[in-house]
């Protein structure tokens, strides 16, 4: 089903030239968490990410998987392919119940405090002997927002390991701010369109191993990405985008927007209300 929102889902660097963004990593302050942990906090401010964060029952993701697959077989037979599911809570009931979620809505909320948006949702499933790599990135390189707050939520839809390609973060690389990138060779045979190069020298490598249910947190301007699935087995995650409603969206990224905690003292972005299509 088409969206009806008045936003452009792929941009050029050209047009976020044009806007003035501020790409610094901005600390997280919360001394009472209610769901991380004090360690967790201060591992996300060094680091850059938290990882396998239990939110789902085994039967819970179980049920997951399931509509994902029936979503997945209708967007294949209307031409599109596992990667092609982007802004599905704007699409999808189902997936904007997932944004929604209570316990992932209170990890983000620790990190961005109570007021914050719902605005992503992207489906990145690598089939088996996929072939397709996603290359080393910072996702703020992507987004037309400022300052650069957002965080990340990967929910594991499969198991993800380093054998079917699970994501890699390269650890503190948050620190060094918006990294130098090039446009993909066509012969990467990757999903994005960006390639940083050299990156061991931004930090250190670690593998984002995830069960089912699980999910970790990154910020925007961690760098990361994953190796392609030669294994026999399939790959799915969900991403989530969120920002503290203080975040501005150029190019109408703002109509992307769920209220997911708190209110917009501004009146800046949306709240969609939840499709009736799942």
């Amino acid at each position: 089903m088409p969206s009806s929102v008045p936003f452009k889902a792929v941009l050029d660097q050209d047009e976020l030239a044009t806007i003035s963004r501020d790409l610094r990593f901005h600390p997280v302050t919360n001394d009472s968490p209610a769901v991380l942990t004090r360690e967790q906090i201060e591992q996300f401010n060094r680091e850059g990410y938290i990882k396998a964060v239990r939110v789902y029952a085994d039967a819970e993701i179980d049920d997951i998987r399931v509509y994902f697959d029936r979503l997945l077989a209708k967007v294949v037979a209307a031409g599109g392919d596992s990667y092609s599911i982007s802004s599905a809570h704007l699409r999808y009931g189902r997936v904007w119940d997932i944004l929604t979620h209570a316990k992932i809505v209170a990890c983000v909320t620790d990190l961005l405090g109570k007021n914050c948006v719902g605005w992503g949702s992207h489906f990145f499933c690598k089939m088996p002997q996929d072939g397709k790599s996603v290359a080393w990135h910072q996702d703020s390189s992507y987004w037309p927002l400022t300052p650069s707050k957002s965080v990340t939520v990967w929910l594991a839809v499969d198991d993800a390991d380093a054998e079917n390609a699970c994501m890699r973060f390269v650890s503190g690389s948050q620190h060094h701010g918006a990294v130098t990138f090039r446009p993909s060779d066509p012969q990467e045979h990757n999903v994005l369109n960006q390639t940083i190069d050299n990156v061991e020298q931004y930090g250190t490598f670690v593998d984002d191993c995830l069960k089912a249910g699980q999910i970790s947190l990154h910020s925007d301007l961690l760098l990361h990405g994953s190796e392609a699935n030669l294994s026999d087995r399939r790959r799915c995650g969900l991403t989530l985008r969120y920002a503290p409603m203080d975040v501005r969206a150029h190019l109408d990224w703002n109509q992307k927007g769920v209220w997911v905690s708190g209110r917009d003292p501004q009146g800046h972005w949306s709240d969609r209300e939840r499709p009736s299509v799942d």
